[in-house]
């Protein structure tokens, strides 16, 4: 039992990257349900608000609970959150080109290249959360 709390210690912000991480797909699918089904909302508002909702959850679970982000002032927490959408920005970007180029132009299956490109930006908003976002001061 020791080594198995050892381990998660050891891979905390991964483990924890990866649970909320699937909580925020839950958030963002739920959401876009809600507003779909239930309030009727076009495919492109309800999309839209699930997409902003998911991102601010993704926010703020992986500043308390992930990373752990301290930030002294409201200037930092505002800074914090524009690099985070920036970044988010960037992958959903990137998201959009690998799709566009490997199913639209090489013609590949696009749900195993949804799956694949999903892993390169789960993998680069780590990274970009860890090194850049809520990096240790």
């Amino acid at each position: 039992m020791k080594s198995l709390w050892a381990l998660y210690l050891k891979y905390k912000e991964v483990i924890l990257y990866l649970v909320f991480g699937g909580l925020t797909t839950l958030t963002n699918i739920g959401a876009y349900a809600l507003f779909a089904r239930v309030f009727h909302m076009n495919l492109m508002a309800a999309n839209g608000l699930a997409l902003a909702l998911s991102i601010l959850f993704a926010y703020v679970t992986n500043k308390l609970f992930v990373f752990e982000s301290k930030t002294d002032s409201w200037g930092a927490v505002l800074q914090e959150f524009a690099s985070f959408m920036a970044c988010r920005l960037a992958t959903a970007v990137l998201d959009m080109f690998l799709m566009y180029i490997t199913v639209s132009v090489a013609g590949l299956y696009d749900l195993l290249m949804k799956v694949i490109v999903n892993i390169i930006v789960i993998v680069l908003n780590f990274v970009f959360s860890k090194l850049i976002i809520f990096k240790k001061k």
